[in-house]
């Protein structure tokens, strides 16, 4: 029986600076799939519905608050969809910081605030010489949505006062960590796991399967099957989880990465069918 697929191609609003690589990794999956014999057909995330998309497996790479709201309405007539709704909800920062360190996975010490309000003494909460001022639901739709500042009062407040005239009602305040910054890339289900320094100031050991242990477990937490992530290398080798995310380019290793994503899904789609005789 051949598989029906529907693909979603990402709004280019949520893929800042990477537009072209975000939809290489989408296209690449569906002609992987087509390959193996499914049916592909692509929509755009500002302008799925229940009505428009008929199939019943669903590969997605929306992210907007409007495109998980209609995967919500889509999910709810019992379709298969990854990374799902709910998982990509989950990668909101405002969510994601939370259900990590509640699941155990180290993480820096963050403080979801309201860029209306009164810093009190939250900044005294710090003990790093910076911060990262985070927008608090989507990672990041323009270069000013995660920055560096000093963790003074003054800049604070003023970097607040930004994101507030941007409309952005919250924001993640968090802590600045010496160390090497790793990115990963991986698909759950499949071994396949990627690696590699973004910065390698320090030089700091530490070894690859607690780095792959940490993402696994992170991704189960959050419920996505398709992911990647950001994390820092201590100077003792331990690992700090700063980001995980539903979906990335794959942009290294793209070709790899879409032959392991249309495998997942056509062996997730096949269960799927198979469920419902």
């Amino acid at each position: 029986m051949k598989l029906k697929f529907a693909g979603i191609r990402r709004k280019t609003e949520f893929s800042p600076n990477h537009e072209v690589n975000d939809l290489a990794i989408i296209n690449c999956t569906a002609e992987n799939l087509i390959k193996l014999g499914a049916d592909v057909r692509i929509y755009d995330e500002d302008t799925i519905s229940p009505e428009l998309i008929k199939e019943d497996l669903i590969f997605s790479m929306v992210q907007g608050p409007k495109g998980i709201q209609e995967l919500f309405r889509i999910s709810e007539r019992g379709s298969m969809i990854i990374n799902s709704p709910a998982s990509v909800y989950s990668c909101y920062r405002f969510n994601m910081l939370k259900m990590l360190s509640g699941g155990g996975i180290p993480t820096p010490k963050s403080i979801l605030t309201s860029t209306e309000i009164s810093l009190n003494g939250q900044i005294n909460e710090f003990s790093s010489e910076r911060l990262w001022v985070k927008r608090g639901d989507v990672h990041a739709v323009r270069k000013e949505d995660v920055i560096s500042v000093p963790a003074e009062r003054s800049e604070i407040t003023s970097t607040l006062e930004e994101f507030h005239k941007r409309k952005i009602d919250r924001v993640i305040l968090q802590e600045d960590i010496p160390g090497d910054t790793v990115k990963f890339y991986a698909v759950r289900e499949t071994g396949f796991f990627y690696w590699y320094y973004l910065s390698n100031a320090f030089s700091n050991c530490f070894t690859e399967n607690a780095l792959r242990q940490l993402a696994e477990t992170s991704a189960e937490i959050l419920g996505l099957y398709i992911y990647g992530g950001d994390a820092i290398i201590m100077s003792d080798g331990s690992i700090i989880v700063i980001d995980i995310n539903d979906w990335p380019s794959f942009a290294p290793i793209r070709e790899e990465a879409g032959y392991h994503i249309s495998n997942l899904l056509l062996a997730k789609g096949r269960e799927f069918v198979n469920s419902r005789l």
